[in-house]
This record gives structure tokens, sequence and C-alpha cells, in this order.
């Protein structure tokens, strides 16, 4: 969803609004009404842009949802995203009259990054589960804030982080707890492109509006737009989150007005001195998108789709390199490559996205905690605004106590 509006100018409008819908009332699950098993989940789409539109198409196929909403402040999002709708669907241009459908048991927020505490907040006063896109929030007050209306609310809240509900990635955290690749001491994750990251702007005063990944003020760059999902991996496969972290970044490629970073590289430190290295190129995407888990005994490489192991070969055999008598033959020529296998036999393969939505219907039906939910959600936000924050300063960003506390 994007808008023509500053930042500021919606997020103070939002916010004066809500409060005086009285947001300072304590939350209630009372404010949610209960799905039955058997029913159907009445779901409204805030943001039918690219990756909302992208929800719907998924979403129109699954039997536990009906979509009955959906809001863009964009014409043309607005059309897309109504015609992957229920049939007499809902179309708003302002997501506060959404939220005041009662009938609505449940919303996907789907907007740029900045927009995305105000209208969780607004949600939450109106007594709607949650499905919200990755990352969860513009700051680290944010995730904070936002975990304690979430826990106070009782209502179900679920980050797009749809790789946690992947086989993919269950199997390498099997293979990882079963020792298959020995001490774990680094992961190497990239998610590079080769592009200018825009779209066409037919009026030049929406271009801040429709290209909001370019600019600060909406969101937090390659970072969290890109590197988020791997972040999120790292925290995921470890059980852990980052305990500090350096970067560096700059605009070096992209001479186009752009604020956010073209390129980012940043080391973040977890437990046990585990190093997890997170890049972002936009002027190359030679492997584009990729995660390598680096062990003593073995090294798995997670591509989209797939992964592959790689065993260590510690016994090489010795001889005469580049004149160097008695150096390792065998330098870069590693164990095999052997694809791990995920899955059981017959299962049809889908979409991620569509486990993570099966598990939110889940959650709603039966109130549980999703995978992917508020801690971890805050958990992946701060680590990208530490990243940031590192690139900017050039200095060491540490964990501090009062962000998980």
């Amino acid at each position: 969803m994007t808008q023509s509006r500053t930042r500021r100018d919606f997020i103070a409008t939002g916010l004066a609004a809500m409060a005086g819908a009285g947001l300072s009332a304590a939350f209630s699950p009372a404010f949610g009404h209960a799905v039955r098993p058997a029913d159907r989940i009445r779901l409204g789409i805030i943001g039918t842009g690219s990756r909302g539109a992208g929800l719907a198409t998924l979403i129109r196929e699954m039997p536990d949802y009906e979509l009955v909403a959906c809001c863009d402040i964009i014409p043309e999002n607005l059309q897309k995203g109504l015609s992957l709708a229920a049939k007499n669907a809902k179309g708003y241009t302002d997501y506060r009259k959404l939220l005041d459908d009662k009938s609505i048991d449940a919303v996907v927020i789907a907007t740029p990054l900045y927009l995305h505490y105000p209208m969780a907040v607004a949600a939450l006063q109106a007594g709607k589960h949650i499905y919200l896109e990755k990352s969860m929030t513009y700051d680290i007050p944010q995730a904070i804030d936002l975990v304690k209306k979430v826990k106070a609310s009782g209502l179900v809240f679920q980050i797009g982080y749809q790789y946690r509900y992947y086989g993919l990635y269950h199997r390498v955290k099997e293979i990882m707890k079963e020792n298959w690749l020995g001490k774990i001491t680094h992961f190497e994750c990239q998610y590079n492109r080769n592009s200018n990251w825009r779209f066409p702007v037919k009026d030049p005063k929406m271009e801040r509006a429709i290209n909001w990944r370019m600019y600060r003020e909406y969101c937090g760059g390659p970072l969290s737009e890109l590197c988020a999902h791997e972040i999120d991996v790292v925290n995921y496969l470890t059980d852990s989150r980052p305990v500090k972290v350096v970067g560096l970044g700059g605009i070096n490629y992209w001479k186009d007005g752009r604020d956010t970073y073209d390129n980012i590289r940043t080391v973040y430190d977890y437990p046990n001195g585990v190093k997890a290295s997170v890049t972002s190129v936009l002027s190359n995407a030679y492997n584009g998108y990729s995660i390598r888990i680096l062990g003593d005994k073995a090294t798995v490489e997670i591509l989209r789709d797939k992964a592959f192991i790689y065993p260590e070969i510690t016994n090489n055999a010795r001889g005469v390199v580049d004149g160097v008598t008695g150096a390792t033959i065998a330098v870069t020529t590693q164990g095999k490559g052997v694809e791990v296998k995920f899955g059981k036999p017959g299962e049809v393969e889908l979409e991620p996205t569509v486990f993570a939505l099966k598990d939110f219907a889940e959650c709603v039906r039966s109130k549980k905690e999703p995978i992917s939910n508020v801690e971890t959600g805050r958990d992946g936000s701060i680590a990208i605004h530490m990243g940031n924050a590192a690139a900017d300063t050039e200095k060491v960003q540490y964990w501090k106590p009062e962000y998980s506390a």
C-alpha cells in the first residue's frame, strides 16, 4: 500500500484517530469474537500492492479464508485486490473504516514498513487477529511496545516470516541438531539483486510514495526489505538472537536520489562466538539468495527451494602445490554436494507462504501462539535496526537488556 502523504502526517493522523477511539483503554481478548473450527475466517487485507495482491492470490485458493475486504489508497491496487476477493467484498481507502467492520475476524497488513506499527496497534484495538508482513516495526521502541500490546490483547499476532513454516528449514534444523555439521562457527547470508529496485511512476508527486523502499523515511533499505528473512532464519536455526553487530554500507552504484543503501555488509555476533555475515548488493545478482552454514564436519548451502550438504575432507593428500612441498592438494575440492531431502513422500510442494497462512488460520481457531510471533518478530526487527545503526555510525551496536525485558 502506498500513499502521497508524508510518513509523519499519516502516523500523526492515524494515532490521533486511535486516541479518539480510546487507545489507552486496556486490551482484552473479548474484543475478538471466537471463530469456530468449521468456520471460514473472514479476512481483510490492508495494502494490496505487489505483496498484498500476491497474498490475496494465495488466500483465494485456501478454504480457510473468505477475503471480504481490501484497502489501498491507490485505485489500481485496490481494484486488483478486490478482483481476487470474494464476491461483494468491500473496498476501502481508509484502513480504519475496514477495521470498524465487526464482521471481520482478522487482517493481513501488507503495507510499507513505517505503517506497520500504527496499523497493527489500531487492529489490536479493533479486536482483529493480525498477520503482519515482515519486518515487524520501523524502529526499536515500536518493537518493544508492540510486544506489550500484543501480550495484553489475547489476540493472535503472526509475522510474515514464512520460512519458519517451510519444511526445508525444518530439515536443516534437524541436521544441525543431529550434528551432521559438527561445531558450527559461521553463517554466510546474502540476498543480492542487479536492479535499481524501482517501480514506474506516472505522477512525479507519487515518487516517494510508490518507491518507498528507496527512502529512510519509510523503511530500512535492503536489511529490512531483503535480508530480514535471513536474519530471522539465523535466529530460528540457532534459537537465539545476536549479541552485537558491526557493519558498512553505502550508496555507491545507484546515484538516483535514494537515501537507503544500495549495498550493505554486516557481521552479527551470536552466543558462543557464532558469526553471521549478512550482505545485500543491488548491483550484482550472482547466487542471489543463499545461506551457508559452516561446521567443522560439513557445510549446508540453502538456496530458494533446495539445499545441499558438503562434507569436510580433513585427510587431504599432500604434495607439491605452486612449488610448496607438503601443501594440501585438495584445497578447493572439498566433498561433493548432496541434495538435502525434505518433506513427506508424495507431499505436494507449496509456496512457503501457504504454510504460514494455514498456520495462522489454525492459530486463530485455537488461539495458540504462532511460530513466527511478536517476540521473534521483535528480535528480528531489533537486529535489523542494529545492523543499520552499525553501518550508519561505523561503531559496534550491542543488544541491550531492555530490548528483551
